[in-house]
């Protein structure tokens, strides 16, 4: 049976203290509503639904640019989850498959306990709802069940003392087929102490219908839900945590794991080494065996097997490293490819570049690639080699085997095999730095 996603983005998020929508707030360089994304898609969903509210058009975009054929409904007056809730009937007409409600500012829910919130639905549960073992019930609903079998869910303001006693706690994810989930909406009412529509009312409506109502459980952790800047380091902190243990679990050497910081979608492969306080941004993904040393900076890049690279290194979109490639301390590369074999050891900038197999490229190096409105490329042949502190002022391209000497500014371009001297000849003044430092301490005086 087809399965559709309906995730409550809505709420304005007071608590954070912030103009942008809660949901947009991010972890691992990804925002929480994308996470909460990823996590429903590990299901094949037929369709996707982004209930939004506040910050409607921010969310959208979001939502659209993870997944563009997700679609987003607004839900303009906030008036309960079982109203957010049947925003999505529209864009879910003549869908007979099962509805799982995800919330955006939930982002750790695995993928495994959606799975077997689905496997009790399909066992013929008519609604399954995801639980927990609170260390601390206070705010979170309370489930009232009989083993796995549910009765109903108390909120916690409307909860009676011998309620409020009870650890098992409500989510807030459910499951159930879609338009059984719209027709028991419709019965919901908004008689309780907020005044709102609960999407929680529909497991006592359901059993009123002689429905069964299930209860799946999972960790307390995965239902981690995010309402402030400490919830947000929190939610950080956790992902972080998994993350290491994950890529470590899969083969990589992290040094000194706790100082090492992924993105949402960092890939390792086996026998890579990184060093301690390594950041990597969205897009990274590194080839088995190579090495990212202490204090280096990558985001979307590709790392090919056998580079070093680092320490200090700053790894920009578009940097494409081929195999055995070195990258050294204190260097940029941006959008640009360095073949097989080539070194760039020191304090040098590579953008907008094409950098030949086997090429050393010299300290001080800068691919003067922008003149103030557009961009321009540098290509560097193989085999070639560039004395230290070059400018190569874009565009330019330098043959294979060449060589330009040190301290040279090269203009046009070099041909294969060939020497560059592009720097003038120097010609020594005799006594004018005296005389010129003599002037400005004058004129400093005089102020």
């Amino acid at each position: 049976m087809s399965i559709a996603l309906i995730v409550l983005a809505a709420g304005q998020g007071s608590r954070m203290q912030s103009d942008r929508p809660k949901v947009l707030h991010e972890v691992a360089h990804a925002p929480l509503l994308v996470h909460a994304m990823m996590a429903g898609a590990s299901l094949d969903p037929e369709r996707t639904v982004i209930v939004a509210g506040h910050g409607g058009d921010a969310v959208e975009a979001a939502a659209t640019s993870h997944d563009p054929e997700a679609v987003v409904v607004r839900q303009s007056e906030q008036l309960g989850t079982a109203h957010a809730v049947a925003q999505a009937r529209a864009a879910l007409a003549g869908f007979e498959g099962d509805a799982i409600v995800l919330y955006g500012d939930t982002p750790f829910i695995r993928p495994e306990t959606l799975q077997a919130m689905i496997a009790a639905r399909r066992d013929g549960a008519g609604v399954v709802v995801l639980g927990f073992e609170a260390a601390e019930p206070g705010r979170y609903g309370r489930l009232v069940a009989q083993g796995d079998r549910l009765e109903r869910i108390v909120e916690a303001k409307d909860a009676t003392p011998e309620e409020r006693a009870i650890t098992l706690c409500n989510s807030g994810v459910l499951c159930a087929q879609a338009t059984v989930l719209f027709d028991l909406i419709d019965q919901v009412g908004s008689n309780n102490a907020a005044g709102e529509y609960y999407l929680t009312d529909i497991v006592g409506l359901a059993r009123a219908a002689r429905m069964s109502a299930r209860v799946v459980t999972c960790p307390e952790a995965e239902t981690m839900g995010v309402n402030t800047r400490m919830d947000l380091a929190m939610a950080e902190a956790a992902f972080q945590a998994r993350a290491r243990h994950a890529a470590m679990e899969n083969g990589a050497t992290l040094t000194v794991p706790e100082t090492v910081q992924f993105a949402h979608d960092t890939h390792l492969g086996r026998d890579v080494v990184i060093e301690p306080h390594v950041v990597f941004g969205p897009g990274v993904t590194i080839e088995s065996g190579a090495t990212i040393r202490a204090f280096s900076h990558l985001e979307g890049c590709h790392v090919s097997e056998g580079c070093v690279v680092g320490p200090y290194a700053r790894l920009r979109p578009g940097a494409e490293l081929d195999r055995d490639v070195r990258i050294g301390n204190f260097v940029e590369v941006k959008a640009a490819s360095i073949h097989e074999g080539a070194k760039i050891n020191h304090l040098s900038y590579v953008g907008d570049a094409e950098v030949g197999a086997r090429a050393n490229i010299g300290a001080g190096t800068i691919t003067c690639n922008y003149d103030g409105v557009f961009k321009h490329r540098t290509e560097i042949g193989a085999d070639a080699f560039i004395g230290s502190n070059t400018m190569l002022v874009a565009p330019v391209t330098i043959g294979a085997e060449a060589l330009t000497a040190s301290g040279s500014v090269v203009t046009e371009d070099v041909p294969e095999g060939a020497l560059a001297l592009g720097r003038a000849k120097q010609v020594n003044k005799a006594g004018l730095a005296r005389r010129l430092m003599a002037k400005l301490r004058a004129a400093k005086e005089a102020r």
